[in-house]
């Protein structure tokens, strides 16, 4: 079986700017991210599906997007592998203080057990820690700076909003975020009033933002939800496929009434119910 040294050496031939791949040779960080992205979200497709006969292949995958830029830095003299695998370890030796009191990875495991809560509460204070020391002026320092640009737009909306919770600036309940969010709906009618496309977009988003807020006050991920509802929507619509198939129908020929009855069908049977009629 290969190991991870074998990996690292793999790696390597790869770049070799003699010998190796010619794909692999001309690839930067930046034209390695689309694939990390991909690689993350094939993770979470296999975990979703329960696929787990593929999953090993696929944190497979992830792994390697981590070899490559760790390849890319080592070339550049900035940092290798073996330096990604201390820092996280560090990181998570601080973070965790009620599992490793001393920072000794390796100390009997003999301190009472926190709450949940605890855990959570204490995790954040060392982040906010952690921000603090990475600043040159503290007190210039951001709660948002290290809120990653490059997340999914719910997830990052989500990150946004539970980032500046953390001083305050926020919600007491979800029954002023839903108020909020009819307020945005009404917002979009105006603009769609006034055939104003601008203002359509900038209200959409405005509504997007505020249901992730709803969400998040209902402590259920968004970027969970909309894939769950994605997936809803491919179920149903690919049995309208069918039932249409099934008929010798085209879609194209069927009027909405008809195509809308048999998403009500398709909902019927996810629901186990039966068919009126």
């Amino acid at each position: 079986m290969h190991s991870l040294e074998d990996l690292l050496h793999l790696m390597n031939r790869l770049r070799d700017p003699q010998y190796g791949c010619p794909w692999d040779i001309k690839q930067t960080y930046e034209t390695i991210v689309p694939h990390t992205l991909e690689e993350a979200y094939e993770v979470a497709d296999a975990i979703e599906r329960g696929d787990f006969d593929h999953l090993q292949g696929e944190l497979g995958d992830l792994l390697f997007q981590v070899v490559y830029y760790s390849q890319l830095a080592r070339e550049e003299n900035r940092f290798e592998f073996a330096g990604v695998v201390d820092s996280i370890t560090r990181k998570l030796i601080r973070r965790h203080p009620h599992v490793f009191p001393t920072g000794d990875l390796y100390a009997p495991m003999d301190l009472p057990r926190l709450s949940e809560e605890q855990v959570k509460q204490r995790w954040e204070e060392i982040k906010a820690e952690e921000r603090a020391e990475k600043a040159a002026a503290p007190e210039q320092l951001s709660l948002l700076d290290d809120v990653p640009v490059a997340l999914p737009a719910l997830s990052r909306a989500a990150k946004l909003q539970k980032r500046a919770g953390q001083v305050g600036f926020d919600w007491p309940d979800p029954l002023p975020v839903l108020d909020k969010v009819r307020e945005e709906l009404d917002e979009v009618l105006e603009a769609m009033a006034d055939n104003d496309s601008v203002a359509i977009s900038d209200e959409i988003g405005d509504l997007l933002f505020s249901v992730v807020n709803l969400a998040r006050h209902l402590k259920i991920d968004p970027e969970t939800a909309l894939r769950d509802a994605n997936g809803k929507f491919e179920r149903r619509f690919r049995f309208i496929e069918q039932a249409l198939r099934d008929t010798h129908r085209p879609m194209e020929d069927c009027t909405l009434e008809e195509l809308d009855a048999l998403w009500g069908e398709a909902k019927r049977q996810e629901k186990n119910l039966p068919s009126c009629g």
